[in-house]
């Protein structure tokens, strides 16, 4: 018996599938597809996203697929407006290594984390569907459609906005949908244009974005659909491509070929009510669907994946209590909440701007894009006792540090791993129990060297104190090192 079932070969349920196996957790993961798709879909790892990847090991593998910094060249009615970098004046720093998001297409990511996964034991199986599920209080059954089961302790469903998880379990999806707001997807060669830019055409009337990946022939082709003379929607097709393309770009001799990939993307700002039911969760676009103005989709899915793992990995392997599974929903709806919010405001901004000059995508730019603000003030796991500008529920920012034998090293590099981290500043460490690591900072030999205070700095503690970071990389717990047996009693009570 699988201790965990994941239902969906995505970003989401590959990051959750090798997030478990890291910690040793019998994991399943199975995919109704009966082949590994070569689309570009997504096409960005935010800033947040990147630091998740490279936790579980893929961060050197995904800087060497993709492009940093790619620059957006704006047109309108077929003439230059602009060329411009959005993360221009961006700079890694002290707490925070990546400094801009990363452009590749999403079969690239998925291929990686299939190879990462593939080094804890674990392949997915593919065309296997699940056409049912029942469960009890000792686990969960998979009904598939070849008539087999698979037995979980666990099921969690990453399949999709259109996959029968949600649906078999009766959760709602709450939202709106405008089957006439839409947007034509591709994947195409192109003769003739710099790859090394982002081609945008805006126009009264519509719009052509071009955008190409790295080590690769293709470009993802995006565009305000054709019509026909009934007002009706035309289906995708190489031609149509050309044809929007010859009408915004106005470029003579550029001719798109070999569609990879063709699609309608369809505007719905949806929601399940729960996260939730019994031994089932849901997490990716099973749980959430939202424009895609902003590019977190992808990025919202592996991030909840990163929330989930570590929880169910500390349940199965005895170092928790169950009540821990309760804050995954806890914590990650209010996100998925905030993020039809953004994203829907910033697709109404696009349209409404992109009939400007020099408008265009600059304005689907929301707050915090990078994912690094984004955090679970509000969670039952979340204990503040310093008050500072940094506060439990916060993402754990990165820091230069010495090692005890002068060796550079990094907080992000301590992280890693599935573990509670103890950082002691200017104190020594209190005795641990549990799944926790602890390193004192700046407390005389044997101790970590803050290089510069970057570290005092990004955490906001002037005094001594004791901060305890989660295994997802956020700050469970804040407290002045008078007060440090607070750690013992968190980890005590952790998911009782």
């Amino acid at each position: 018996m699988a201790t965990v079932l994941i239902v969906g070969a995505g970003p989401t349920g590959l990051t959750l599938a090798c997030s478990l196996a890291r910690q040793g957790v019998q994991v399943r993961i199975v995919e109704k597809s009966p082949r590994f798709h070569r689309s570009s879909r997504g096409k960005a790892l935010n800033a947040r996203s990147l630091e998740v990847l490279a936790d579980l090991g893929l961060g050197a593998r995904l800087l060497a697929s993709g492009r940093t910094h790619l620059r957006f060249r704006k047109y309108f009615a077929g003439e230059f407006v602009a060329e411009t970098d959005p993360f221009a004046d961006s700079r890694p720093t002290p707490d925070a290594p990546y400094d801009s998001g990363l452009f590749l297409p999403q079969w690239r990511v998925e291929e990686l984390l299939r190879e990462q996964l593939a080094e804890y034991g674990v392949k997915v199986e593919l065309g296997v569907e699940l056409v049912d599920l029942t469960q009890d209080e000792d686990g969960v059954t998979a009904l598939l459609a070849d008539g087999g089961r698979i037995a979980a302790d666990y099921l969690v469903g990453c399949d999709g906005g259109r996959g029968p998880v949600r649906k078999r379990l009766g959760v709602a999806f709450e939202g709106t949908s405008d089957p006439e707001q839409a947007m034509v997807c591709g994947d195409v060669e192109v003769s003739g244009l710099d790859r090394d830019v982002w081609h945008q055409w805006f126009g009264p009337e519509g719009a052509v974005l071009l955008c190409p990946f790295e080590g690769t022939d293709m470009w993802q082709f995006q565009a305000v659909p054709e019509r026909d003379a009934e007002g009706r929607l035309v289906e995708p097709s190489l031609e149509s491509f050309q044809r929007l393309f010859d009408r915004y770009a106005g470029l003579p001799g550029i001719r798109l070929s070999n569609a990879t990939w063709l699609s309608t993307w369809r505007v719905n700002v949806r929601m399940a009510d729960r996260y939730r039911v019994g031994r089932v969760f849901l997490a990716g676009d099973a749980a959430h669907v939202h424009p895609i103005a902003g590019g977190l989709g992808m990025n919202t899915g592996i991030q909840d994946a990163w929330n989930l793992g570590w929880k169910l990995a500390y349940v199965l392997t005895g170092r928790s209590g169950p009540g821990l599974l309760d804050s995954y929903q806890e914590e990650r709806l209010p996100i998925a909440a905030w993020t039809l919010d953004v994203t829907a405001a910033a697709l109404t901004a696009v349209m409404e701007s992109a009939r400007t000059p020099g408008a265009g995508l600059h304005a689907a730019r929301i707050t915090d894009g990078s994912g690094l603000g984004i955090g679970y003030r509000w969670s039952t796991l979340s204990d503040d006792r310093l008050g500072g500008t940094l506060q439990a529920g916060d993402r754990a920012p990165d820091a230069p540090v010495l090692a005890a034998d002068g060796t550079p090293v990094r907080l992000f590099d301590l992280y890693a791993g599935g573990h509670f981290t103890l950082l002691s500043f200017g104190c020594g460490l209190p005795d641990l129990d549990g799944p926790v690591r602890g390193f004192a900072v700046g407390a005389g030999p044997g101790s970590l060297t803050d290089l510069d205070g970057h570290a005092r700095r990004a955490y906001g503690v002037s005094e001594d104190a004791v901060v305890l970071v989660r295994p997802d990389n956020h700050v469970a717990l804040t407290v002045p090192a008078a007060e440090a047996g607070a750690v013992r009693a968190y980890l005590n009570a952790l998911g009782h």
